[in-house]
């Protein structure tokens, strides 16, 4: 079977798919697979350069990657791909969007307002929250240009930071607690990695810089590990997922947060969902193999 490897990309997180997808090269099992490096620099690519391969592995990340784009072209194409479909990747991709969806569908999530430019901050309403407050591209991801704001003369600039990347920007309850991840794969939680950044939060540096954070598989207490499987399947379910996708969230006080969804998860050498998937005892070859699997089920 040929498998395109698309990488690369046009987001802000091209190097990162670019290092996902050479690993991912690099370990597949060759006796199963033909992997075909398929570098992405502009969108017509998609087009002209998956000819030939019976499916793709996406592993492209952000905007025209993560967000549907890439997926409604593949299947136009008639292209089978890996991961989660186009209303999917949209919706969960749209942080304001998701955050709604959970909140309608009673999934506890950090209180939050939008902005799209200096001028519309609802300063009323982050006062009546309390700071600090998160302050990220809506759609951005790997904590680009996200910047964690004390006071409220420091809201403005970091929204202006964060509008480089995105028309739309949100401020964002900072809940302190444990930040857990948590890959589910064909509906079915796996081990949940528990993220203890070296610096203030897990920023781009803490995800991507080898020794930059802690990052290790741990077991909760049974009856918050059966809360956090209920949120996890929930958000799974009302979010439309399919294939795979790696959930993250916040403990505070033995209470979990839903704080954001990544269908196209980092498969990097310090990827969270190889971390967990790998401590059952399992190959990185292993879980490329299944992340093919389980998408060549899902019918389109």
């Amino acid at each position: 079977m040929r498998i395109g490897v698309l990488m690369g990309g046009i987001s802000s997180e091209r190097e990162i798919s670019l290092n996902s997808g050479r690993l991912i090269i690099e370990n597949i099992d060759k006796e199963k697979f033909e992997a075909v490096p398929i570098v992405i620099d502009k969108k017509e690519d998609v087009f002209t350069k998956c000819q030939g391969i019976d499916f793709a592995l996406n592993v492209l990340h952000g905007k025209f990657g993560e967000d549907g784009g890439v997926q409604t072209i593949l299947e136009a194409l008639g292209i089978p791909y890996s991961g989660c479909g186009p209303l999917a990747s949209a919706l969960a991709m749209d942080k304001d969007l998701t955050k709604k969806i959970l909140k309608a569908s009673g999934i506890r999530t950090a209180r939050w307002v939008m902005s799209s430019s200096v001028d519309d901050i609802d300063y009323a309403g982050l006062d009546a929250i309390g700071y600090p407050f998160f302050v990220k591209p809506n759609s951005g991801g790997s904590s680009v240009a996200t910047n964690l704001v004390k006071t409220r003369e420091g809201i403005a600039p970091a929204v202006l930071e964060a509008l480089k990347y995105d028309k739309e920007v949100m401020i964002e309850e900072y809940i302190k607690g444990d930040e857990i991840s948590t890959p589910v794969i064909d509906g079915k939680v796996y081990p949940v990695v528990a993220i203890k950044p070296k610096g203030e939060f897990f920023d781009i540096k803490a995800k991507y810089e080898i020794g930059a954070s802690e990052e290790f598989v741990v077991e909760l207490e049974p009856a918050l590990q059966k809360e956090v499987n209920e949120m996890l399947l929930a958000t799974w379910k009302e979010l439309k997922l399919e294939g795979y996708a790696r959930i993250d969230m916040l403990i505070r006080d033995n209470v979990p947060y839903l704080l954001e969804i990544n269908t196209l998860p980092g498969m990097g050498p310090t990827g969270l969902m190889p971390q967990s998937f790998m401590s059952k005892g399992h190959t990185y070859a292993d879980l490329v193999a299944t992340l093919i699997e389980v998408s060549q089920k899902i019918e389109r």
